[in-house]
């Protein structure tokens, strides 16, 4: 029997487990709702940053090959488990608010009642009440989560049910909640091209905005009727697609509320070639630079269409993402985009939230921006208080029970065993290893009535070179075998931590020169050669898988050809899917790749 238990390509090394909070827990001490506007909440919002890439990660690879753990979603497009210290961090550097993007359905039971996974909940709930803590506003939305919104169109009645249902839960789950707590409507999906598209004419556009509308209103409905402080809660409403253009067409209609108490949300990714595309793509060309008089001209045109069209109405703006990112962009035009925007919002009364992912801008292990210049850049515009941080504190040093032993391998050699570790409880793993590269590898174990049980698992270094796979033994597990392989260039130490009555001496863990070697991968590519040669060099093996990895963290190009072949799904890009099937046909967990 083959256990497949995969971590996520992108996921932290390790996935440590958090306290759940019951879900009525309420974090802030001050839970009342404020006699002022919305307009006075979002200047003293100051600015903020999303955390991105987080609660929002989704996708169905994340139920098949996670653990079922609400760490393994948390971590699945690269982030961390989110502590305390990271979002006191946020604090620190500057910003009052933290937009938390969130795929609501994750863990959800798919029997069409749409309820919303307990834990799940609770682990937002926890992340929420750790934002109102250290003194942040928190926005919480329905995310892109999974692209379930996108089928509005052709099945709305079932669509509107799912929305409803959502909503309902959220917000009876933080109804008691003071007003440092927004509702985000939905993410940028409220506008469909299959409906209407702007580039093409006028068909179909009453329709589209109609439905938009519908939505929009039906979410202030149901917080609105949803008791507790949802009655005066401050809203933000999803504009059309969040583009600035359609939100500011007249056919675009803020919500009736009773509260009056509702601000708009747009995105700012303006110029696409800058601030979306990292290369040309068949619908733009990337530009590596942004400063000259007609970007500023741009800029600043977009941002008076939203003064005119909402503040100067009485209407709030949140610029709810505006960000570029940092591959193939000169430096100097990234500060210098990000800081501009950021004051051509905030001078003209707009709420600019800078989206940002696991230390892409803000580095998550060490707290603090990764450019310290944009940050002072930031505090400067926005007059932020940042006199007092709140240190992070370091838990004290433990050293956990076990048998310990250090090797630094080979990086010629293929793999390293650990065996007969009967009675053992716990194994970890840790390496240090060049920056940004990973390992893969497996774990068998052997029981009475089970011979041979097999896990496949992949870890990242974060960006000190630092990973950790920590592997918790089944019980009545007698023997169990680790076997890992790592970029020739990792520079690789490896340690081994075996807990628990019974483990093996660390004498016993073999020398470079007694390594079993794993099986040897196959030569022979399958039928289709080309498929799953990333490398190009004539053959599938764990070379492939490195290399692939290495280019979807970000650390190594490939050239037209290796990309072509790395689409071993045909789905016309590489992706985590296809890493995990090479990695499963190299280890001979499947005998072909499914090519079509």
């Amino acid at each position: 029997m083959l256990k497949k238990r995969l971590s996520a390509l992108f996921c932290a090394a390790a996935m440590f487990c958090t306290t759940l909070l019951p879900t009525s827990s309420i974090a802030a001490a001050d839970t009342s709702m404020r006699d002022i506007t919305t307009m006075e909440l979002v200047q003293d919002m100051g600015i903020g940053i999303n955390l991105g890439n987080t609660l929002e990660s989704a996708g169905d690879w994340i139920a098949e090959y996670g653990d079922g753990t609400t760490a393994s979603y948390e971590t699945a497009w690269g982030s961390p488990v989110i502590t305390r210290e990271i979002i006191q961090g946020y604090k620190n550097e500057g910003f009052g608010v933290l937009r938390i993007p969130v795929a609501w359905s994750n863990m959800m039971v798919q029997d069409g009642s749409y309820k919303i996974n307990e834990e799940w909940m609770a682990r937002v709930t926890e992340v929420v009440d750790m934002t109102l803590d250290v003194g942040l506003y928190a926005i919480i939305n329905i995310h892109w989560d999974n692209g379930w919104v996108n089928k509005f169109p052709e099945n709305k009645t079932e669509c509107m049910k799912r929305y409803t249902t959502m909503w309902t839960q959220i917000s009876e789950n933080f109804k008691d909640y003071g007003d440092h707590l927004m509702f985000e409507s939905q993410n940028e999906e409220l506008g469909w091209e299959t409906v209407w598209n702007k580039w093409a004419g006028t068909q179909g556009k009453d329709e589209s905005y109609a439905l938009v509308n519908e939505i929009n209103q039906t979410f202030v409905d149901i917080v609105r009727k949803s008791g507790g402080n949802n009655a005066k809660r401050h809203l933000l409403i999803s504009g059309y697609n969040t583009g600035i253009d359609v939100t500011c067409d007249p056919m675009f209609k803020m919500p009736n509320d009773p509260a009056g108490r509702c601000a708009v949300s747009v995105h700012y990714y303006t110029p696409a070639g800058f601030a979306i595309l990292e290369e040309d793509a068949d619908w733009g060309k990337a530009t590596p630079t942004w400063g000259s008089d007609a970007d500023f001209n741009e800029l600043n045109g977009w941002m008076d269409m939203m003064k005119t069209n909402f503040v100067d109405k009485g209407i709030p703006v949140i610029i709810g993402e505006y960000g570029c990112p940092k591959k193939n962009k000169d430096a100097s035009s990234v500060h210098l985009f990000l800081k501009s925007v950021c004051e051509a919002a905030y001078t003209r009364n707009l709420c600019p939230v800078l989206w940002d992912i696991t230390d892409v801008h803000y580095d998550r292990s060490t707290y603090k921006m990764v450019d310290q210049e944009l940050k002072k850049a930031f505090v400067e515009i926005s007059g932020a208080d940042i006199s007092n941080p709140v240190l992070p504190t370091e838990p004290p040093a433990t050293e956990p029970p076990g048998e310990t032993a250090t090797i630094t391998p080979d990086p010629e050699n293929a793999g390293i065993w650990i065996v007969d570790t009967e009675g053992a409880e716990k194994i970890i793993f840790e390496m240090k290893m060049a920056a940004k590269s990973g390992a893969t590898g497996c774990v068998g174990y052997s029981t009475e009535e089970i011979e041979w049980e097999q896990e496949v698992w992949e870890i990242a270094a974060d960006n000190k070179g630092n990973a950790t796979y920590e592997y918790t033994v089944p019980k009545g597990v007698d023997r169990v075998q680790l076997q890992i392989w790592w970029p020739a260039d990792a520079e690789l130490t490896a340690a081994f931590l075996i807990m628990g009555e019974g483990s093996n001496d660390p004498t016993e863990i073999p020398t470079q020169e007694t390594t079993e070697k794993p099986t040897e991968a196959p030569t022979q590519a399958p039928a289709e050669a080309a498929y799953g040669d990333v490398d190009e060099n004539g053959a599938v093996d764990i070379l492939d898988v490195i290399v692939l990895n290495k280019n979807l963290l970000g650390v190594a190009e490939l050239s037209e050809q290796g990309k072509q072949n790395a689409d071993v799904d045909l789905d016309g890009k590489p992706t985590s899917a296809d890493s995990l099937c090479l990695l499963k046909y190299v280890v001979k967990l499947i005998t072909e790749l499914p090519v079509k």
